[in-house]
């Protein structure tokens, strides 16, 4: 498949720490979407699950990919009106190898602010969960920055603060517990001054590169379904905000993801 990619990054230089590539706007085009990443520089890629349907998929998905990894979890925009969380159920699934994360989890506030207290409840047991496990959280926050870090303070696990969209000082705090940050796309847009100053603030040894694919692509591919190949235009973009060769940033953000996560960088 050719991704029409100009100036792709180096091979084996680019982990995706976050994307869903059970998303339906891969379609037919999946397998050779896969096949072909590693050719533009992709590495690894750790997709994250919404559900307790998503995260077996997934894990199917990585069985079939050596590059590929799972992250399980409840999204909280997917958290359902009434019931309990299963947590048994979830921590089954982490009895895969290439389990490496729980995730997608976390407060959306933005689209569903009318269950406050039932994202809270879900969002702690699969933190607490995590940390029983020894495994990091990747994690969900939108317009919700002040109950996530209770949160996150309460239990202090390891893990990121995926598509970070706060500011240097919520960042700062972030970064006091010990956690690592995930910028994308957003960091490209013509408007994004806020996640510029983050960009250029992130200690080099704490950032981590993503890109929510298929959502947010980054300019100039930007209303277009995002993959991780995309990740050199981020990179190139907190590069410059750095003054820093975007190799570099890939490299160490690389470097951070295997520490975080405890995999190694496989192609293929």
């Amino acid at each position: 498949m050719d991704l029409m990619i100009p100036n792709p990054a180096p091979k084996g230089t680019i982990f995706d720490t976050h994307a869903h590539y059970d998303d339906r706007r891969f379609g037919e085009i999946l397998d050779d979407l896969l096949k072909t990443l590693p050719e533009y520089g992709v590495c690894a890629i750790i997709n994250c699950a919404t559900d307790f349907n998503s995260a077996e998929k997934l894990i199917k998905l990585s069985d079939r990919y050596t590059y590929l990894y799972t992250a399980v979890g409840y999204h909280p925009l997917d958290i359902p009106k009434t019931g309990d969380l299963d947590i048994e159920r979830l921590k089954s699934y982490t009895a895969n190898p290439k389990v490496v994360a729980i995730g997608e989890i976390g407060l959306d506030y933005h689209y569903s602010a009318d269950n406050k207290p039932r994202q809270i409840e879900w969002f702690e047991q699969q933190v607490a969960l995590a940390c029983e496990l020894g495994l990091p959280v990747i994690v969900h926050d939108r317009e919700a920055h002040q109950d996530t870090y209770e949160i996150l303070k309460k239990y202090r696990p390891k893990g990121v603060l995926h598509c970070f969209s706060g500011s240097v000082e919520f960042a700062k705090q972030i970064l006091n517990l010990g956690m690592y940050i995930g910028l994308g796309g957003t960091v490209t847009f013509k408007n994004a001054k806020k996640p510029l100053e983050v960009a250029q603030y992130i200690p080099l040894g704490r950032l981590l590169l993503e890109t929510d694919a298929p959502y947010m692509a980054p300019e100039p591919f930007r209303g277009k379904t995002c993959h991780s190949a995309h990740i050199a235009f981020t990179a190139r973009k907190i590069a410059e905000a750095k003054g820093v060769d975007y190799v570099e940033i890939l490299e160490k953000a690389k470097q951070n993801a295997f520490q975080l996560f405890g995999i190694k960088c496989v192609q293929g």
